[in-house]
């Protein structure tokens, strides 16, 4: 749908593995974006939590913080953060990448496991 809406492509939509905070109860993980844009756009970013982590609640640990980058081109050597809110000018070809926080665990983490998962 939104590629029907707007003049770019999805190439990438996952869960952001990892980025849930520890606990009892774990926090949810967050999302991965990679959206090219096919023409020339003015794009306004209003995001949130790119600057402190997600708190977890009765000792569960933060969830990731997210973020936002534009990849010139698609160029991930090139590639600059950007802030949590912003309008900035875009290339055909450029790449916008949306990390979304993960959540904040509830509940003390169970002692000696460990259930993030690298990704």
């Amino acid at each position: 749908a939104l590629e029907r809406a707007f003049p770019l492509r999805v190439l990438r939509q996952r869960l952001r593995r990892g980025s849930g905070g520890d606990g009892s109860a774990p926090g949810g993980e967050g999302i991965e974006r990679d959206l090219q844009v096919l023409t020339d756009a003015t794009v306004s970013l209003i995001t949130e939590r790119r600057m402190s982590q997600p708190w977890g609640l009765a000792g569960g640990e933060p969830g990731a913080m997210g973020e936002n980058w534009l990849l010139p081109g698609g160029d991930e050597e090139r590639a600059a953060r950007l802030p949590d809110k912003c309008t900035i000018q875009l290339k055909a070809g450029d790449v916008l990448r949306i990390l979304t926080p993960g959540g904040g665990g509830w509940g003390l983490p169970p002692a000696g496991v460990d259930r993030r998962v690298s990704g």
